[in-house]
């Protein structure tokens, strides 16, 4: 081996025992476009967080949740029109072209989608149909054939996610103001309700989004109704949820209410006056969570007021400390941190810009680096580092 090559090796070595991406990955971002059909993807230089446009991948109206495979090979991505479906993308690693290898029939409008750990099951949310379900994924990890488990939740189930040790999956239900627990046999790719089945949210609350922490010991769950951030402990044994804390991620001087309820996207609003009362205030209207992956900072979106906030979060506890808010694109639906945990992307339903922002180490703070041009009704936004 020559001292270039040698050098070469020991500085990769070093890179992944320092529990950081190869330097040889690349780091590609998707982003959803509703209105427009289709997926609009980048190539992001990991030196500075900047875009390259790279073309765009068809997809259906309203396509919008989307969730990447294990492998980092696949991506999903849910279409809400009929017929409702998942299409499957395979990630080019070099190009970050996506290619669509198979669909597959839902059974409802979905507007959340994830993937166990295993890749071998699909776990979708139906927010107008109150509905959850389990597809397979074949062993070429495309989903071509429809649900094998549809399970009603009660009102407005919003999201679906396994816990980190794949045993365990949670669906909070905007409508029914609760977070529903579930046992997960990861063999069968089947779902059994936990006892209790549900842990209840404040009154008012609306559970929408939620994250896991590293250590698999807390799950935070955003609130659409009234913009709290819940912070439920996980019993590691049964995997059943209690509260430790509810923390408000808009602050009093945003001038808002609690919201109500929402018509499912694609869906005419419903029968009421029409317009406002001149006496009414706008309302809350939370979005989107994530953290970084060292589990120090936590980011939520408002669309009512198109702003981010920023949280940190306690060595030990888990606890969150509201820390400020930072504007954004009009309407922040998605917002994703890369693996390093070093840039967050924002996207905004009625902006035709995406936002990136290079995260502080140190604080948390978002500065935005640049704005890059994005389709209409920019949705969900995901990132993947290529093998």
């Amino acid at each position: 081996m020559g001292p270039a090559l040698k050098a070469l090796s020991v500085a990769a070595l070093a890179v992944c025992a320092a529990g950081g991406a190869p330097a040889f990955a690349k780091t590609f971002v998707y982003v959803s476009n509703a209105q427009d059909g289709n997926i609009d993807a980048y190539k992001m230089d990991k030196s500075s967080g900047a875009l390259t446009p790279i073309g765009k991948a068809d997809a259906g109206k309203l396509v919008m949740p989307m969730a990447v495979s294990p492998n980092k090979k696949l991506l999903y991505a849910v279409v809400r029109s009929e017929p409702f479906r998942v299409a499957t993308y395979a990630i080019n690693a070099e190009t970050g072209a996506l290619t669509q290898k198979a669909t597959a029939p839902l059974p409802d409008s979905m507007p959340y989608v994830s993937v166990d750990a295993t890749g071998r099951f699909l776990f979708t949310a139906s927010y107008g149909g109150d509905k959850i379900a389990v597809s397979p994924i074949g062993e070429s990890g495309l989903v071509e054939t429809a649900a094998i488990q549809v399970i009603a939740t009660g009102r407005n189930a919003h999201a679906i996610l396994a816990d980190r040790t794949n045993r365990f999956v949670y669906v909070p239900t905007l409508g029914a103001n609760q977070v529903l627990q579930f046992l997960f046999d990861a063999k069968a790719g089947k779902l059994t309700p936990n006892e209790p089945p549900a842990v209840n949210a404040r009154p008012g609350d609306g559970p929408r989004h939620l994250v896991l922490t590293p250590d698999n010991k807390h799950v935070y769950v955003l609130n659409e109704l009234t913009g709290n951030v819940t912070q439920f402990a996980i019993d590691q044994s049964k995997g059943t949820l209690s509260e430790v804390d509810s923390v408000a991620s808009v602050p009093p001087e945003a001038g808002l209410v609690p919201g109500v309820p929402q018509a499912p996207a694609g869906t005419a609003p419903p029968a009421g006056p029409a317009a406002p009362k001149a006496d009414d205030k706008p309302k809350i209207w939370a979005a989107d969570i994530q953290l970084t992956p060292n589990g120090k900072f936590l980011y939520a979106t408002e669309r009512t007021s198109s702003r981010i906030a920023l949280f940190s979060v306690t060595p030990g506890t888990g606890k969150l400390i509201y820390v400020t808010n930072f504007a954004t694109e009009k309407q922040p639906r998605g917002i994703k941190i890369d693996p390093s945990g070093a840039y967050l992307v924002a996207a905004g339903e009625k902006s035709d810009r995406l936002a990136v922002y290079k995260i502080d180490a140190g604080d948390g703070r978002l500065a935005e680096i640049n704005r890059y041009p994005v389709g209409n009704g920019a949705n969900w936004v995901e990132i993947v580092d290529t093998p």
